[in-house]
């Protein structure tokens, strides 16, 4: 199929951008990047207007406000559902590949061992079903495309969960962090060689799993973090979800198995912990003593 050469990339503002765009220059790829200000995805016309003369859509943009999504689902569905369709259908009539970024909220949270790319999915929140009529909508108007879900996404390019735990440890001589949901900590990094590795690939066209290999708990994260920051784990004390009421329940289990890359030339990515450990400088968070020191 070749490696594609014009890549779109939507959603161009967002984390997961921050590493995906040079990512993908650095591969000779010729990037147009369309933040939310400069493409309306639930605009269907303008979709049109910018997937023309690309080879490749990787489709970024998104509802990712989780909590917020509870009660304003049609807002969320606009953007993750008929966004993600409105590129699907351009990308279809114009020849181009689509890579639709999902997630790990389209399960249930249920299972006990990692989810395969074709488990039944069973989302319970409203970004999850949101994001799972996107992955219809994708496969339903654009053959030639893939679903990438990732989880529990960390980079330098947003507000992110690690940036979070260093502020509160600045605040508080020890942290309450939730340790009983599962799931394999993604560095955007990692995701963002993969989502080129591919773009540029022969892979078959479907569904992949592009999330940390292993899984931890995000007390298990949170202490890993503060060892590569040289802060005492210690100061990390375990909770339950139940301690932290949200609108939106959180998956109990969301470790995705990584089978479909298998053969296609594109690597699965490495065990969570060493990419942290690679991460972890280029995040430029400075170590806190805690509010006691």
């Amino acid at each position: 199929m070749g490696v594609a050469t014009k890549v779109l990339v939507t959603g161009a503002g967002g984390m997961l951008a921050h590493d995906l765009l040079p990512a993908l220059r650095a591969a000779g790829h010729d990037v147009t990047a369309a933040t939310r200000a400069d493409l309306d995805v639930t605009d269907p016309a303008a979709c049109a207007a910018a997937v023309t003369g690309h080879d490749a859509v990787i489709n970024a943009a998104a509802w990712t406000k989780v909590d917020d999504a509870q009660d304003q689902e049609p807002a969320a569905f606009a953007v993750n559902a008929v966004g993600a369709a409105n590129l699907a259908r351009a990308a279809a009539d114009s020849g181009a590949r689509l890579v639709q970024v999902s997630t790990d909220y389209v399960f249930s949270g249920d299972a006990t061992t990692p989810y395969a790319e074709d488990a039944p999915t069973e989302p319970r929140s409203a970004y999850g079903r949101t994001k799972l009529a996107g992955e219809w909508a994708v496969r339903a108007l654009c053959p030639r495309s893939y679903v990438v879900r990732t989880s529990w996404l960390y980079g330098a390019g947003g507000p992110n969960f690690l940036a979070t735990m260093v502020r509160l440890a600045g605040q508080h001589a020890t942290l309450s962090v939730v340790d009983d949901q599962r799931g394999g900590p993604t560095w955007t990094g990692d995701l963002a060689d993969q989502l080129v590795a591919l773009v540029g690939s022969d892979a078959p066209f479907g569904t992949y799993h592009g999330t940390g290999a292993g899984e931890t708990t995000w007390f298990g994260l949170t202490r890993a973090l503060f060892t590569e920051l040289g802060m005492d784990p210690e100061r990390v004390e375990p909770t339950t979800t139940d301690a932290f009421p949200r609108p939106a329940p959180r998956p109990a289990y969301s470790v995705l198995g990584h089978d479909a890359w298998d053969g296609t030339g594109v690597a699965a990515q490495r065990d969570w912990r060493a990419a942290l450990a690679e991460a972890v400088p280029q995040l430029g968070l400075t170590p806190s003593p805690g509010p006691q020191a």
